[in-house]
């Protein structure tokens, strides 16, 4: 028998996923749905923060907290980042989802909401396996100049990254980095709405990593301790590319020797 406490968990979230159900049953029961979600975060995430970079030094306020305040991101880069992106989806994430739903359709979603307590305790738990399979994944093609040549140095093409460059990657390496998302909850067991809620979270902070903006607000200075790296551990990536391996958190870097703050 559930708790009291438990019980008034559940229904907490359960009217939110009576909705979505009820008004977007068909729309987010489709197995591109997390794709389209995944991608329109990225838009919508990354484009604040290019108004910004175009502004530049004529919006002082926010141009004072920029990081490499000699680099400036040209509308011809955005639009480059953004193609690569789109190209990406269509060449490589779009047919692989499609022969990923003929070869196991997905099942029907479940009717209960889960706890608010599973839910951010599945959503961390995600980040943080993702998080240690992208730094030994990562390592390993900065250390064999071979993997990093032919893979991730298209995402090192700036020196100094800005909010489109999140997505300015590979083709295999955007499928590798998609096949952990999509399938991190899977394995973990998680809700649909643990796996959406981690989809988006993780597309806000590889952007956050990237804008280039060191702002009072940054999560790297409202987490305390270096547990969390951010856009200042990452910028620093791009201009010493053997330091700061980890996407989000900061203690897989400072265990191996690789932190640089």
């Amino acid at each position: 028998m559930n708790s009291p406490n438990s019980c008034e968990q559940h229904l907490f979230l359960q009217p939110f996923w009576d909705y979505i159900l009820t008004e977007f049953g068909d729309i987010v029961s489709s197995p591109f749905f997390p794709v389209l979600l995944a991608f329109s975060g990225y838009l919508c995430f990354s484009f604040p923060f290019a108004i910004i970079d175009i502004l530049g030094e004529r919006c002082p306020l926010l141009y004072q907290y920029k990081i490499q305040k000699n680099k400036f991101p040209t509308v011809k880069m955005m639009i480059l980042c953004i193609w690569k992106a789109v190209y990406n989806h269509v060449i490589y994430v779009f047919p692989a989802v499609f022969l990923n739903w003929l070869w196991i359709p997905p099942g029907p979603l479940p009717q209960n909401a889960p706890t608010v307590c599973t839910l951010l305790g599945e959503v961390l738990g995600c980040l943080l396996l993702f998080d240690f399979q992208y730094f030994v994944w990562h390592v390993l093609h900065h250390k064999n100049h071979w993997l990093y040549k032919k893979v991730h140095a298209v995402h090192h093409k700036y020196v100094a990254p800005f909010s489109w460059s999140s997505q300015n990657l590979g083709g295999y390496e955007l499928m590798t980095v998609g096949f952990w998302s999509s399938m991190n909850p899977i394995r973990l067991g998680c809700h649909p709405l643990t796996s959406w809620t981690c989809n988006l979270l993780s597309v806000w902070m590889s952007v956050d990593d990237h804008i280039g903006y060191n702002f009072p607000w940054s999560l790297s200075k409202i987490v305390p301790w270096g547990l969390y790296g951010g856009v200042i551990a990452h910028d620093l990536h791009h201009q010493k590319p053997d330091t700061n391996f980890a996407p989000f958190f900061g203690h897989w870097d400072l265990i191996c020797g690789t932190s640089c703050v």
